[in-house]
C-alpha cells in the first residue's frame, strides 16, 4: 500500500443557529432549508475523498492503519483521535460545557466514552463578533445554578472579543458559548458530548425545545480557576514561512503556517499530521508525486511519509495539527529555535 496524503470529504450538519452562506470556505454549497451550523471533516462517520481509503469512513479506514500511517505512538488506539470541524454561527449556541475523559469513561459509555477539550481558530469574524469563554470570578454553584433559572447564564462567562486570526482554548469542564458573525476552525478530541444549560428558550423547526442537561453538567463544571479563553500566540518568522504556535496539549499541538513561496517539511514516524488548508491554493508534493490543495481541505499525511513540501500558488494559510508528546514535539521544536521556556511554557497545557 502506498504511502500518499489523503483527503478528508466534509460532512454539512444543519443546525438551529446555523448560517444560510458558508462562505468564505465553502461558497460554492448550495442553500439548505435548514441553516447548516457545522462542516465536519474528521468525524468517525466522514469519509476520505482520495487515496487508498476513498469513499470509506475514516473509522473503517483507521481500523486498518498501520503504524506507518497512524504513527508508531497512535496505532492500535481505537478511535482516530482528533476531530476538525468548521462552524458558521448566525445566532449565539447553547450555553454549554463538556465533561473530561474520565467522566466520559464512566457516565457516557454508549455514546463513545471520550471527552471534549477544545480550540477554536477564527477563519474570519465581523466586527463585534465574541464568544463566551470561563465563569467570571466569583461565580458559584449557587449562583450559576440561579442564573440559569433566572435567564441570565450568559452574564456568568467571560466576554472575549475576537478577531480573524485568534485562537480560543475550551478545555473540558469551561463553560462557553458562541456568538454570532464568526467562523471558527475547531480542532478537539473526537467527541460530539455536550451538556447544554441554557438554550434561550429556543424551539426546532418542529417546535420542540432542545434537551438541557444541568445535573451531569454541574457534575463537570470547573467552579475553580479558569484555563480557558484567548491564547497569546507565539510567532517565528523561519525562512520564507512565518510560524505561529498556539497551543499543546495532551490531545492536540495545533500551529499555524503562512507562506508564499516554496515550503519544505517532514513528518513525524511517531504521528500523523492534518494540514488544514485556509487560504490559498497551490500543491503538495513528496517523493515525485503532487496533488493540488484549496481552502477548506483537510489532508491526513501519514507519519512515514517523511520529507515533502508544499508550492504555492497564491499566499497560503493553513492550521498543522496533532496528537503529541508534549515534552518531545512541540517543546522540542520550540527548543531547537532557542525560544525560552519563559516564552514557550504559557502554550503548554497538561
Amino acid at each position: 500500500m502506498k504511502l500518499a496524503p489523503l483527503r478528508f470529504a466534509p460532512a454539512f450538519y444543519p443546525r438551529i443557529w446555523g448560517a444560510r452562506s458558508l462562505a468564505p470556505l465553502f461558497p460554492d454549497t448550495p442553500i439548505s432549508e435548514e441553516p447548516i451550523g457545522e462542516a465536519w471533516l474528521t468525524g468517525h462517520d466522514c469519509v476520505f475523498a482520495s487515496g487508498h481509503w476513498a469513499g470509506h469512513r475514516v473509522s473503517e479506514a483507521w481500523r486498518e492503519m498501520s503504524a506507518e500511517w497512524a504513527g508508531t505512538r497512535l496505532a492500535g488506539q481505537p478511535h482516530f483521535p482528533l476531530l476538525v470541524k468548521f462552524i458558521f454561527p448566525e445566532e449565539k449556541l447553547s450555553v454549554q460545557v463538556h465533561p473530561d475523559n474520565d467522566y466520559a469513561r464512566k457516565h457516557e459509555s454508549n455514546a463513545g466514552g471520550i471527552g471534549k477539550t477544545e480550540m477554536w481558530y477564527a477563519v474570519s469574524a465581523r466586527p463585534g463578533a465574541e464568544v463566551m469563554v470561563g465563569l467570571k470570578p466569583g461565580v458559584t454553584r449557587e449562583s450559576f445554578r440561579q442564573a440559569i433559572v433566572d435567564g441570565t447564564a450568559e452574564d456568568c462567562v467571560e466576554r472575549w472579543p475576537i478577531k480573524p486570526g485568534e485562537a480560543i482554548f475550551v478545555p473540558a469542564g469551561t463553560v462557553h458559548t458562541i456568538g454570532p458573525g464568526v467562523v471558527l476552525c475547531e480542532i478537539q478530541e473526537n467527541s460530539d458530548l455536550t451538556y447544554r444549560v441554557y438554550d434561550y428558550n429556543r424551539r426546532d423547526l418542529r417546535g420542540k425545545a432542545r434537551p438541557l442537561h444541568v445535573e451531569k453538567a454541574f457534575d463537570v463544571i470547573n467552579f475553580g480557576e479558569q484555563s480557558g479563553g484567548r491564547i497569546e500566540p507565539l510567532r517565528i518568522r523561519r525562512g520564507p514561512v512565518t510560524e505561529t504556535y498556539f497551543i499543546a496539549c495532551r490531545y492536540f499541538a495545533t500551529e499555524k503556517w503562512e507562506f508564499g513561496e516554496r515550503i519544505a517539511a517532514v513528518t513525524s514516524a511517531e504521528h500523523f499530521d492534518l494540514l488544514i488548508f485556509l487560504e490559498g491554493q497551490g500543491k503538495l508534493v513528496w517523493s515525485g508525486n503532487g496533488v493540488e490543495y484549496a481552502p477548506a481541505q483537510v489532508w491526513m499525511l501519514p507519519a512515514t511519509l517523511g520529507a515533502y513540501h508544499l508550492e504555492p500558488k497564491q499566499k497560503t494559510a493553513l492550521l498543522r495539527t496533532y496528537v503529541p508528546d508534549i515534552m518531545n514535539d512541540f517543546v522540542r521544536k520550540l527548543a531547537d529555535q532557542r525560544i525560552e521556556q519563559s516564552e514557550w511554557s504559557r502554550l503548554v497545557f497538561p
